[in-house]
């Protein structure tokens, strides 16, 4: 049984414990609320891309651009992984990882070969640990991340699809819901499929001045950053907000803990005096015999 030495310890050292997670719960409260805005703020912008996009690509032929071209084999499959750098998020990048693995393993099931990008060091760590071959990486990206990284990371995988080393491209990210959901979401880069981009389209006829052909060289691979960067940015306000869940419920089972030593503290205390009381009364009562 511990004496209340150990359990004063133990109580010490849970009341530091408690201080840094709720330290840490208001550093990723502030930081959820800087990623929500610019996350909110960017939506708009991004849908604006897919309108225009989803609005020409009910008229255009897909021979046009080769962002628009499926193979007629598919070999190897490119991946985008979105992760985060550092852990004490609870489930965030476990559920990542598993949705990238379930991806995997239903491409690998029809004999495609799956290239992996990395955006995050907790990705980059799990599939270098099970020697998996990885296309690119890119990890502490996530402190104070812009567009370019977003561009950094686009032309890598527009480089791989339009040099036949990959002949489709996915991206998975978290999404943000709310505070305490956040989800994986599988999309598809490239080639950009023209049924799903028609659902954002308006009814908007344009004008197109250069030709269309000059104006989708300059208008795709503008697209493909924007996709990259509204995913990093959900992803990152997802992990500040997993972070902040899961400091929150730390912060609580530290209170919990630390009732529960107190109680048991205070019945060790009581039964050390009730034992020194009884050894007093058995003394006392010895001498009287």
């Amino acid at each position: 049984m511990a004496t209340l030495r150990d359990l004063r310890r133990k109580i010490a050292a849970v009341k530091k414990t408690q201080q840094i997670t709720k330290a840490m719960n208001m550093v990723s409260a502030a930081k959820l609320r800087g990623a929500q805005a610019r996350m909110e703020g960017f939506r708009p912008y991004a849908g604006a891309y897919a309108m225009m996009l989803g609005n020409m690509a009910g008229r255009i032929e897909p021979e046009i651009h080769p962002f628009f071209q499926q193979a007629e084999s598919v070999e190897r499959v490119g991946l985008v992984l979105m992760t985060g750098d550092r852990g004490l998020c609870g489930s965030f990048n476990v559920n990542l990882i598993m949705a990238a693995e379930k991806f995997i393993k239903a491409q690998e099931a029809q004999g495609r070969k799956v290239e992996v990008v990395c955006v995050g060091r907790k990705g980059r760590d799990f599939y270098r640990r099970r020697k998996r071959p990885i296309l690119a990486q890119f990890v502490d990206v996530w402190n104070k991340f812009d567009f370019t990284n977003a561009v950094a990371v686009a032309r890598e995988i527009m480089s791989a699809f339009l040099t036949g080393a990959v002949q489709e491209v996915h991206l998975i990210h978290a999404t943000f819901v709310n505070v305490a959901v956040q989800r994986p979401k599988l999309v598809q880069l490239l080639p950009i499929q023209p049924g799903e981009a028609q659902e954002a389209a308006s009814t908007t006829e344009y004008l197109f001045e250069p030709p269309m052909e000059q104006f989708l060289e300059y208008l795709l691979p503008k697209y493909v950053n924007v996709q990259v960067y509204a995913g990093m940015l959900e992803n990152n306000a997802s992990e500040h907000a997993a972070r902040m869940t899961a400091m929150d419920n730390a912060s609580s089972n530290c209170k919990e803990m630390i009732t529960n030593l107190t109680l048991v503290m205070n019945k060790a205390r009581q039964a050390a005096i009730t034992k020194e009381l009884m050894d007093i009364v058995g003394g006392a009562e010895a001498l009287k015999g």
